[in-house]
Order: C-alpha cells, then sequence, then structure tokens
C-alpha cells in the first residue's frame, strides 16, 4: 500500500519520477553547399588572320623558289665568283625557265664589282630580286576599261585547261565590285559545264548572261551578245572562248571567225584580248603567246596554276620575249586568288625573299 501511495504521492508530486527520455529536437537541415558556379565560357578564339597576298603568293610559288634558291646555295657555298660559277648560275636560272637572255643579264649584273670574290647565297637571291623587277615592271600594267566605250569588250582566249571561264567570273566580280554593269557572253559552246559555270558566275556577280545550247555557233552567240550589250548600254562584255590547241589551224581559224563576226558591229573591237596561260605548261607557254598574238592580237596576259608548278619563272622570260602587259595572276582557285600583277612581289617570292 505504501508502495501505491509513494507510487500515487511521487505521480502527484514529482517524487520517484522516472526521468523523461530527452527531447530529441527536429533535426536541422544543414544549407546545401553552394552549387558550384558554372566555368566562365572561353572566349572564341579569334578567327586565323588571313595570309596576305604575298605570303600567299610566297607559298604558292615555293616549288619555283625552292628549286632556284637549292641551286644558288649549292652553287656559291664557300665559292668565288669565278666564271665557273656564273655558267653554273646561269644554268640554275635557266633550269627555272627564266630563259637564256634573262640568265645572261642577271649572271651579267652579279658579276658586276663583285669577281673573284665571295658572295653569300642572300646576296645573290636579292640581286637576282632586283634584277627580275626591271624586267617585269614595264608589263606589270593594270586592265583598263574605255569608260567611252559601251560596251568595252573583253575576249578571252587559250587553250585547254587554263582557266578561261574562272577568270572570266573572277573579272566579272571585280568589275561588279567597281560598281560597272557587266554581260558574259558563253562562247566556250563546245562544253556544256563551261556554259553552266558561267551562268553560276553571272548569277553570283549579278551579271547577264548570254548562252545558247551546246554546239552552238560561238561567232554568233559573240554578234548577238556584243548586240544586246550596245543596246542595254553595258560597261563591259567579257566573252568567253572555246579552249583550243594553237597547232590546229582549223580551232584557231574559228577564233579567227569570232572576231571577224564582232568586227561588224564594232570596227574597233575587241578592245582587249587577253590570253590565259597555265604556269605548268612552262616553255610551251611561249608558243602559246607568239600563235595567239598572231591570230587574236593579244593585248595582255592573264598566268594561273603557279601554285602548282617549279616552272613560275617563264613569266620572267614571255615579259622579256613580248613585252605585253600582264594583268593578272593566279595561285588558286579562289575568288580571291586572281590578282593584280605586282613585279616586285612577284621577284621577291620567286627569289624566295621573306620580306
Amino acid at each position: 500500500m505504501a508502495e501505491e501511495k509513494k507510487g500515487l504521492f511521487g505521480r502527484l508530486f514529482g517524487g520517484g519520477r522516472e526521468p523523461e527520455p530527452p527531447r530529441s529536437d527536429p533535426p536541422r537541415s544543414e544549407p546545401a553547399p553552394a552549387a558550384a558556379a558554372p566555368p566562365a565560357p572561353l572566349a572564341p578564339e579569334p578567327p586565323a588572320a588571313r595570309p596576305s597576298w604575298f605570303q600567299r603568293l610566297k607559298a604558292g610559288l615555293a616549288r619555283s623558289s625552292g628549286a632556284i634558291g637549292e641551286g644558288i646555295v649549292s652553287v656559291f657555298t664557300k665559292r668565288k665568283l669565278d666564271a665557273a660559277t656564273l655558267e653554273e648560275f646561269e644554268d640554275v636560272l635557266i633550269q627555272a625557265d627564266l630563259g637564256v637572255a634573262t640568265a645572261g643579264q642577271i649572271s651579267a649584273a652579279l658579276a658586276k664589282g663583285r669577281f673573284d670574290k665571295e658572295i653569300a647565297a642572300e646576296d645573290v637571291k636579292r640581286i637576282l630580286a632586283e634584277e627580275v623587277t626591271k624586267v617585269l615592271a614595264p608589263v606589270a600594267l593594270p586592265l583598263m576599261v574605255d569608260p567611252g566605250r559601251k560596251p568595252h569588250v573583253v575576249l578571252v582566249v587559250g587553250v585547254n585547261g587554263t582557266g578561261k571561264t574562272t577568270t572570266i567570273g573572277k573579272l566579272a566580280q571585280k568589275f561588279r565590285a567597281e560598281g560597272r554593269s557587266v554581260m558574259l557572253a558563253a562562247g566556250d559552246t563546245f562544253r556544256a559545264a563551261a556554259i553552266e559555270q558561267l551562268k553560276i558566275w553571272g548569277e553570283r556577280t549579278g551579271a547577264t548572261v548570254v548562252a545558247r545550247e551546246t554546239g552552238a555557233d560561238a561567232a554568233g552567240l559573240a554578234f548577238d551578245a556584243l548586240r544586246s550589250a550596245r543596246e542595254q548600254g553595258t560597261d563591259v562584255l567579257l566573252i568567253d572562248t572555246a579552249g583550243r590547241l594553237q597547232n590546229r589551224a582549223e580551232l584557231m581559224a574559228e577564233l579567227e571567225k569570232v572576231i571577224r563576226v564582232i568586227r561588224k558591229q564594232d570596227e574597233t573591237a575587241p578592245h582587249s584580248v587577253l590570253l590565259t596561260l597555265d604556269a605548268t605548261t612552262g616553255q610551251n607557254a611561249m608558243n602559246q603567246v607568239e600563235i595567239f598574238g598572231r591570230v587574236a592580237g593579244v593585248t595582255g596576259l592573264v598566268m594561273t596554276k603557279l601554285d602548282g608548278t617549279a616552272k613560275g619563272g617563264i613569266l620572267v622570260a614571255i615579259a622579256a620575249k613580248f613585252g605585253l602587259p600582264v594583268h593578272f595572276i593566279g595561285v588558286g582557285e579562289g575568288v580571291d586568288d586572281l590578282e593584280p600583277f605586282e613585279a616586285a612581289d612577284f621577284a621577291r617570292a620567286i627569289a624566295g625573299l621573306t620580306s
């Protein structure tokens, strides 16, 4: 009974109460660690600077300049400038297609005041560049368009595969950028691909294109194009022609016919006759200049594919022999790879100078 009372008393007054289990606080939620900030986005790398024209020209002429440079080093390493050395040097230049006359001229300039003395290869390259510049400077002339003629007629001729149609497209782009109106005549009627290519250039440049079906008469097409260009007051008419080998008399006669038919409307046309030359043909290009010059009255040159050959020196030989203006040179297939010809740039590049 006492136990019960004690228990009751204890329960009433807290005596003998069993200790309450410790209260457990509700679990405190720890703040989640702050998420790591995402890494700052990397700044986009600036686009690679486009090489300058001289850099592209130098790269394009690397095979030509490499052959000349190796020859110079071989000839002039630890040797005095004597008759035998000069003869070997001339052979290096002739093998690079600079021509016998030009090689002799450069050799004579090198010997002046330096005979029987040692000379560094870099000095030889510098003199080479100076002499090549002298040959090329008189022919490095722009293609001039007579604003008094509506249109100024440009006939583009050459053998197969020299890049006539591509050259016409690039010229169209150049003239359109100058604000001139341009018409393209797809006179290579033998090749459907050439006609389509010229149509594409017309779309790209906004030039009007006159074309006929494959196999149409090229002279008749040129006549129609000139009449249309005169009616519209077009600034420049660029006429493509089929590639033809200079030793095929019947094909050269067709070219003469195109010119005769054009002159029925304008006896002064064509006002410019551009011959496109493939640098890879080397000495054969000399023959092309001679025959096309006689048949078509070539007024200026465009040399393409200088990046595909070690025979870039042929341009120097052609300039020395014929004295025809060199308007443009090309070192690739891109639109920007056909540039106005600069004598000093070409000379430095083919001599292997870096600046």
